[in-house]
């Protein structure tokens, strides 16, 4: 069922908040929405400043400190100007009409990315929040439908479009930026190079933040809308306009997890794939900011580190290919093949046992 003409589906704050604290289902489902979103601002958020730190464009904590204010803005802006990604999200599953079911499994997906990212981390396998989501959604929408009836085959494409296009797209535009910069500034001073490339390279990292919090942060907003308009007896958020005070409150969550983000993550992303100058980190950034600008306009689903992990090795690449660490290849791929399934499954039986139980 989707929003009809003459229905009102109330987003107001107040309105909200009486059903959080009238409705466990939708109190839970925005603790965990929330939790996810805060874990994301404190593990995923720092790769957007990685390369930056490891080249020393930048101390780490006023890094972290402008990251976090970008990540603010580029959920908050973005998604008042284009809210397409959150779109995607809301629509590319049927929960069916019964929404007090619906919130439910909603809840039961939620809950099992929390589970599966646990394990994932007990046992070093990789993961992606983005992908936990998209699949944690599917698996849920499957087991209340009993079928494939669930899934949105036309926004669910999205998402393979998503896999390809950011290893491809990143890849491709970071070799291609850091080509046209070593024919560009081939004849200049080193020196001279150096000091500019250092702001450039800040301005590519909170440009990196700001479509950080852009592409993420939409997706979660997009689960929780869904989450209200369930508690408000509707399936859909079709046709509906995501309220300023949503935005907000995931906004300012994921900046917070920003904040608390710490030099490890940096460390991966930054150091361990391949060594970086400075003109080959703004290259990567602004590659990468490109590349998830293209997909946020697009309204394709895509994670952020992957896409800035493909940028840096198109970097690389240019150079030659034996500096790439293709090991953090290999683990990319992991992650595609475990989440799906494995998050999948697990919320499908999460689904199953609540609405079982509740």
């Amino acid at each position: 069922m989707s929003v009809k003409k003459g229905d009102s589906l109330d987003v107001s704050f107040a309105h909200f908040m009486g059903q959080v604290l009238t409705s466990p289902p939708l109190a839970l489902t925005t603790l965990l929405t929330l939790g996810v979103i805060f874990v994301n601002g404190w593990t995923d958020a720092p790769n957007a400043i990685a390369t930056c730190v490891t080249t020393r464009c930048m101390r780490v904590k006023p890094a972290i400190v402008m990251s976090a204010l970008l990540n603010f803005l580029g959920v908050l802006v973005m998604t008042k100007i284009n809210a397409s990604v959150a779109s995607t999200i809301s629509n590319m599953v049927d929960f069916g009409g019964n929404t007090e079911a619906a919130l439910v499994a909603l809840c039961a997906a939620l809950f099992s990315i929390v589970v599966y990212s646990v394990g994932a981390s007990v046992f070093g396998i990789p993961t992606s929040e983005s992908h936990s989501l998209i699949a944690g959604l599917t698996g849920a929408a499957i087991a209340i439908q009993g079928g494939l009836d669930g899934v949105n085959g036309e926004e669910w494409i999205k998402v393979i479009y998503g896999l390809v296009m950011s290893l491809l797209f990143g890849f491709a535009i970071g070799w291609l930026v850091c080509k046209l910069v070593t024919i560009v500034f081939a004849e200049a001073d080193r020196r001279k190079t150096d000091g500019f490339f250092r702001y450039a390279q800040i301005f590519g990292a909170a440009a990196m933040s700001f479509m950080h919090g852009a592409q993420d942060g939409q997706k979660f907003i997009g689960v929780l809308f869904l989450g209200v308009a369930f508690c408000g007896g509707q399936s859909s958020v079709e046709g509906v306009v995501i309220p300023v005070w949503l935005m907000m409150l995931c906004s300012i969550t994921m900046g917070i997890g920003t904040s608390v983000g710490g030099e490890p993550i940096i460390k991966s992303v930054g150091m361990d794939m391949v060594k970086l100058e400075k003109y080959q980190g703004f290259a990567a950034d602004l590659a990468s900011s490109v590349c998830l600008l293209i997909m946020t306009e697009l309204g394709i689903p895509v994670s952020t580190t992957h896409t800035k992990t493909s940028a840096i090795m198109g970097v690389g690449a240019v150079k030659r290919l034996s500096a790439i660490n293709f090991g953090v290849v290999k683990d990319m791929m992991l992650t595609w093949v475990f989440t799906f399934p494995g998050c999948g499954l697990i919320s499908f039986a999460m689904a199953k046992l609540f609405m079982f139980l509740f």
